[in-house]
């Protein structure tokens, strides 16, 4: 036996006894082929339990070679090494057979396992002084096309505004970790909301209940509403992911209502986040969509603030995640709205984690060559939702980013 499969049993067999894995695994029953290069074994989940075995037969099958497998278990490894997901979406190292929906069944016990067989230290931060007391929460009410949306937002400090808009599926708990920063508090009046559908914000009233999907016309009247209503004046807007790309068609088609924005994790294109399983019947979505994002996150933040980071993901309504896919996955375009904007008028920052392999890094550089006077940042160390995942490693990124654009603001 290679010494690399030696210790990829060794990290697995430790792993498996995980509570949390377990947890994630409910019912699960299937056995899974691993292949490290000419080398096999089996990970099978049984009667609430999982092990490994000798026997080489199973109905789903992971395979890459020896080296592909080395760099999983390099500290840390390489991004696209990190990840069960990423191993799936993102590294062609890598090949997966069997059936799509039962290795969607087993997506969470899997994606849990590799973060245990991954495990690294945190990636070393300034701590941060924060109190949770500090945010205030109210409810406000938004028209738009007639629809009363009843929407949650939590506000803390004074200053210059600044509003966060959470990613897809999830809701403005992401920004706990900016919103109870004390001194950023002294410095802005920071401003988290849910969008409709969303965490704490209920669905309007006259929803008949079909399926919810998001589109840039509705996405885009749905911030503008927010910017009149809740904070009242042009705001420097900090988007995540889905919230960076409407951060950006904010800045290029409501330049009035925006001071500046900071695109988190911004996509140039994000095709292939669909995913069939993100919402079907046989298939338990808070498992499922909890575990998927999991893997879009850095291994070298913390394993308490990532737990966190998915926890959001498996309290979301069914479909709402697949539907805002709709505007992100397939609808927005960053080759077509990142010309449109002036910088000149709305200072833009970009903010690229280097373990994201949805809104990669690459993308980030390219929109910025489409928006001449912007700030391009790599994040190193960090993943798909740095403000939530290492808000510590976070804070400097955005401190960066909020003085460049207040040193160009034309407000």
């Amino acid at each position: 036996m290679s010494t690399t499969t030696d210790d990829l049993r060794r990290r697995m067999t430790s792993a498996l006894q995980d509570g949390e894995l377990l947890r994630l695994s409910p019912g699960l029953e299937t056995a899974v082929v691993i292949a490290v290069g000419a080398e096999e074994f089996s990970l099978v989940f049984r009667d609430g339990g999982a092990f490994l075995e000798a026997e080489k037969s199973g109905e789903l099958r992971l395979s890459a070679s020896e080296e592909a497998w080395a760099l999983t278990l390099s500290p840390p490894p390489p991004p696209r090494y990190h990840a069960f997901t990423a191993f799936q979406l993102a590294n062609d190292e890598f090949s997966f057979a069997g059936d799509p929906k039962l290795w969607a069944q087993a997506r969470s016990a899997l994606e849990r396992l590799f973060e245990l067989v991954v495990a690294c230290p945190p990636h070393a931060a300034p701590a941060v002084q924060r109190d949770l007391s500090q945010i205030s929460g109210r409810y406000e009410t938004i028209h738009v096309e007639g629809i009363a949306y009843d929407v949650f937002c939590e506000e803390a400090g004074q200053g210059i505004p600044v509003l966060f808009l959470h990613t897809a599926g999830a809701d403005g708990r992401q920004y706990l970790g900016q919103l109870a920063d004390l001194e950023l508090a002294k410095r802005f009046r920071l401003i988290a909301v849910d969008m409709p559908f969303h965490g704490r914000s209920l669905p309007p009233r006259t929803w008949q209940g079909n399926p919810y999907k998001l589109t840039t016309e509705l996405y885009r009247s749905w911030c503008s509403a927010i910017l009149d209503k809740v904070v009242g004046e042009p705001a420097i807007v900090v988007g995540g992911s889905m919230g960076a790309a409407i951060a950006m068609v904010l800045a290029a088609d409501c330049a009035d209502k925006v001071r500046g924005i900071v695109a988190v994790e911004p996509p140039y294109r994000s095709k292939g986040r669909r995913n069939p399983y993100q919402n079907h019947v046989e298939v338990n979505g808070g498992l499922h969509n909890s575990s998927f994002v999991r893997g879009l996150m850095s291994p070298t933040s913390p394993e308490a603030d990532r737990r966190r980071a998915s926890w959001i993901y498996a309290q979301a309504a069914p479909g709402i995640y697949n539907g805002d896919l709709s505007f992100y996955s397939d609808e927005f375009d960053g080759e077509l709205v990142a010309p449109r904007i002036d910088s000149a008028r709305t200072p833009v920052a970009l903010l690229s984690g280097t373990y994201d392999y949805s809104a990669t890094p690459e993308d980030g550089a390219r929109l910025a060559k489409l928006i001449p006077g912007s700030l391009f940042v790599t994040m190193d160390g960090l993943g798909h939702f740095p403000m939530c995942e290492h808000p510590d490693l976070f804070r400097g990124y955005l401190l960066q980013a909020l003085d460049f654009i207040l040193k160009a603001d034309r407000h």
